[in-house]
């Protein structure tokens, strides 16, 4: 049998290198911008202490308070509308109450994420799923809010230079200027307005939303950025700028936050905001509204999403309907929330240990709990801190031992806030937090290991935001205090800055051993060919699955992965960085989750980018579980056999060809295994012929090759005349007698016209007698993608290629040829991480299917 060639046909060194360096380049970019947004801060904060920052934030008062909490609860209920515009957009219908929670729970998660797919696509297709909105209306629902957020804020910050450009008259830029721009961008908007529900502009085809689309979107992201705006505005000192100014500064700052890419645009937000109101008044009071405005607008609402989220997960015995739906969608999101709550409160706790105890805090402390506790506690605390950051990224994952380590971490976690500093505001989120974590319970099992998790560029990058923001924090809080080394050896209640000194560096020792534990420990799963008992394992597991993907398994060309249990398998190979399984996990669905995430953990573990080729459209909410995003690959043609006929005139065509083989005298049978071994020369013949007539190598991974050990283990179907084989197909199935599947089809050129058709028409018909469900022809490349202007950029990539790349394959007659059996289409995807890692995991398939980069270059 001839091996699968791996090592051959490599990419570009260049690309690999580039694609390889690309995260760390914009981790890098990303960190230095948040290093430059801090110190911009730190030099605009002047000399404002921290002791006069509480001051400040103790000084704000209840009813300010109260009404940034309900100024924060209508901006939510604004955002609400970009859900229920994209689902009308593309076509969808999903209860009310549950595109409302959709849009809360991705929002709480997304204002403090700030990114990833868990924050937008995963969120919402957890609760769209079931309503029927596929992955890439998913896409065009997220790529709709951010555009429909994008024009909106331009609008607001166009309409409010028009109206308080003269509030700007500080700046060395003229009122008149300033309304200049603000015209111009509203006339942008009312360009665009005007254009709205065109077809076409200048010979060119357009896909505007309508006007009435348009005109409700800007309403709803007005109202939400003039109310979050608000939020802050109520914080800060009474009088002090007017709103519709200081809705244009808010909404600058919000948009160099976002491009900046920086988490929750963290420090480039605050820099902004006070840079703008430094000259307005006192910069305390600024960051002490800059402080409350995090902890109300993005905090409150994670913790109230898990708090909803428990109180589902209690009441699972709810009865109505759509209470049921509520509660499964809530149930799977338990695990993203979840994980970003502990994140939020490891982000916490880091920060409490670098600031000062408060006076009265201190003096309580004094006189009833030992110094070597609080000292012990504080330091301890930092460390603890660090591994609920790792423990945060399990629970996403639903990792069962993030759970138990969560659950023994976080009531240790309790007892060290209030020994440290009665910390009980503190006590309080992370008792809500183990309430939540034991309600959920059941949301996390799969079995994986929490130390060997690979880290994300993403992940990395929030931990590193979060210990720079740290950092920083410490020397603001002690920018009085000069450093010397008998600092680290200070043991006094009175000696705040060594204490928080020794707790940031517990944090970063701790972080620091995690990362090189990450990065430094072995490849645990070399790549390895299967062996004889593997694979005799795994074709007996496939024989009892109503699904045939486990016979390709039988062509020796691929690696096994076994769960845990035994009952499931993944098939997958390797080409340059990609780590590539074929379908599915074959198995018990109740298997599948544990498994694909060991098989991702393994690509990652090992350097490589895990991919998951032609998967089904039933477990793509598994793959978004684990972060990744699923990208139309086209149909499989499946033909529904109790409903199959020939009757009809949109079948004439299929009767014409079976009508003129048997004037012709051509023969159909099925060979068995055993008559297949005793034709084989023959049938190798008509394979060489068909091969050199068409000039193409055999391609291996995904399709079947020619190979006697694996053709002889199937029946094959063939079309004979006067006792020679024509044509031939070989055949997979199951012995639950559910679907069979064509695998390879070979013909002698030039002989009978429609032979195939015939082939495949006297196949339908013969598994319809024996009352199999499906008859599956295979997949038609690129067929089904989106070609609108509000696609992805895969799609209409995809669908140029669709449209106009018959020189290279011919993927449109490959889909008219099986349209002829009138089957239904089914979308098969290609699951990956997002950016430029789909082009480059297509790239290394094509290779890894040819056998080589030869026979990508020769077919």
């Amino acid at each position: 049998m001839q091996s699968n060639s791996q090592d051959n046909g490599r990419q570009p060194a260049w690309l690999e290198h580039l694609a390889s360096l690309r995260p760390i380049l914009t981790l890098i970019v990303v960190l230095l911008v948040l290093g430059f947004a801090w110190m911009a801060a730190r030099r605009l904060a002047g000399e404002v202490s921290y002791h006069d920052l509480m001051t400040a934030m103790a000084h704000t008062s209840w009813r300010s308070i109260a009404a940034a909490i309900a100024l924060t609860a209508l901006s939510f209920a604004a955002l609400t509308v970009y859900d229920f515009e994209a689902l009308a957009l593309v076509g969808r219908k999903v209860p009310a109450p549950l595109t409302v929670m959709a849009s809360f729970c991705a929002y709480a998660v997304g204002n403090t994420a700030g990114f990833g797919p868990l924050t937008a696509g995963a969120v919402r297709y957890r609760f769209y799923a079931p309503y029927g909105v596929e992955p890439e209306l998913i896409a065009r629902i997220v790529v709709f809010a951010s555009l429909a957020f994008a024009i909106g804020l331009a609008g607001v910050i166009g309409f409010g230079l028009l109206i308080a450009a003269d509030d700007f008259d500080h700046l060395s830029v003229m009122p008149s200027g300033l309304q200049g721009v603000g015209a111009a961008i509203v006339a942008a908007l009312l360009l665009l307005w005007w254009l709205a529900g065109r077809q076409q502009l200048l010979g060119r085809r357009l896909r505007l939303p309508g006007r009435g689309i348009l005109v409700r979107q800007f309403l709803a992201t007005a109202v939400d950025v003039i109310a979050a705006a608000a939020v802050l505005w109520v914080l800060l000192p009474p009088g002090a700028i007017g709103l519709p100014t200081f809705v244009i500064i808010y909404s600058i700052a919000i948009g160099l936050g976002v491009i900046s890419h920086v988490p929750a645009g963290l420090g480039v937000f605050e820099a902004t905001i006070i840079a703008a109101l430094g000259s307005r008044m006192d910069v305390d009071q600024v960051l002490g509204a800059l402080v409350l405005y995090r902890v109300i607008y993005h905090l409150l609402p994670l913790a109230l999403a898990a708090v909803v989220l428990s109180l589902l997960e209690v009441r699972r015995a709810a009865a109505t309907p759509l209470l049921k739906a509520a509660l499964r969608a809530c149930s799977s999101l338990a695990p993203p929330v979840l994980g970003a709550l502990t994140f939020a409160i490891a982000a916490i706790q880091i920060f409490a240990g670098v600031t000062p105890l408060s006076e009265r805090s201190l003096a309580w402390l004094v006189d009833r709990v030992p110094l070597s506790l609080v000292e012990g506690a504080t330091f301890f605390d930092g460390i603890l801190s660090v591994i609920l950051l790792v423990i945060a990224r399990g629970l996403v994952y639903r990792l069962d031992g993030a759970w138990w380590a969560a659950v023994c971490v976080v009531p240790v976690s309790i007892l060290l806030s209030l020994a440290k500093s009665l910390a009980f505001g503190e006590a309080a989120v992370l008792s809500l937090l183990l309430l939540a974590l034991l309600a959920s319970r059941r949301e996390f099992t799969r079995h994986a290991s929490l130390l060997h998790q690979a880290l994300t560029p993403n992940w990395v990058l929030a931990v590193s935001t979060l210990l720079l923001s740290a950092t920083a924090l410490l020397f603001y809080a002690y920018q009085d205090v000069e450093y010397a080394h008998d600092l680290w050896w200070q043991f006094e209640f009175d000696q705040n800055a060594a204490r928080s000194l020794r707790a940031l560096f517990a944090t970063l020792l701790t972080a620091a051993v995690i990362a090189a534990w990450s990065l430094l420990r072995p490849v645990r799963r070399p790549l390895e060919q299967a062996s004889e008992g593997d694979l005799l394992r795994a074709l007996e597991i496939g024989r009892s699955q109503p699904r045939i993907e486990a016979r390709f398994a039988a062509m020796g060309d691929k690696s096994l992965l076994f769960s845990e249990d035994g009952q499931a398998f993944i098939m997958y190979g390797r080409q340059g960085r990609s780590w590539v399984a074929l379908s599915d996990p074959v198995g018990p669905r109740e298997s599948w989750p544990d498994l694909i995430w060991s098989f991702i953990e393994m690509a990652r573990t090992a350097g490589g980018r895990p991919v998951f080729y032609q998967a089904g459209p039933d477990a793509l909410a598994l793959y978004a579980d684990a972060g990744l995003s699923a990208f139309k690959l086209g149909e499989e043609a499946r033909v529904r056999l109790p409903e199959f006929t020939l009757k009809g005139t949109k079948r004439g065509n299929l009767r014409n060809c079976m009508n003129r083989a048997a004037r012709d005298g051509l023969q159909f049978s099925i060979l068995s295994p055993a008559e297949v071994v005793e034709h084989m020369a023959e049938l190798q013949a008509v394979s060489d012929a068909w091969l050199a007539h068409h000039n193409v190598r055999e391609k291996r991974f995904s399709l079947g090759a020619f190979d006697p050990d694996y053709v002889r283990q199937g029946p094959v179907g063939v079309l004979r005349h006067e006792g020679q084989i024509l044509a031939f197909a070989s055949l997979l199935l199951t012995e639950m007698s559910e679907e069979v599947a064509v695998d390879l089809m070979r013909f002698l050129p030039d002989r009978v016209y429609g032979v195939m058709e015939t082939l495949l028409t006297h196949l339908i018909l013969h598994y319809q007698q024996l009352d199999y469900q499906w008859f599956r022809m295979g997949m038609a490349p690129l067929a089904g993608l989106s070609d609108s202007d509000a696609a992805p950029m895969w799609h209409r990539v995809g669908r140029m290629v669709f449209e106009h790349g018959d020189w290279f394959y011919n993927f449109s007659g490959l889909r008219t040829f099986k349209a002829k059996f009138f089957p239904e289409w089914q979308p098969r995807y290609l699951v990956v991480t997002g950016g430029i890692s789909p082009m480059l995991a297509m790239a290394d398939i094509t290779v890894l299917i040819s056998g080589g980069l030869k026979g990508v270059i020769g077919k």
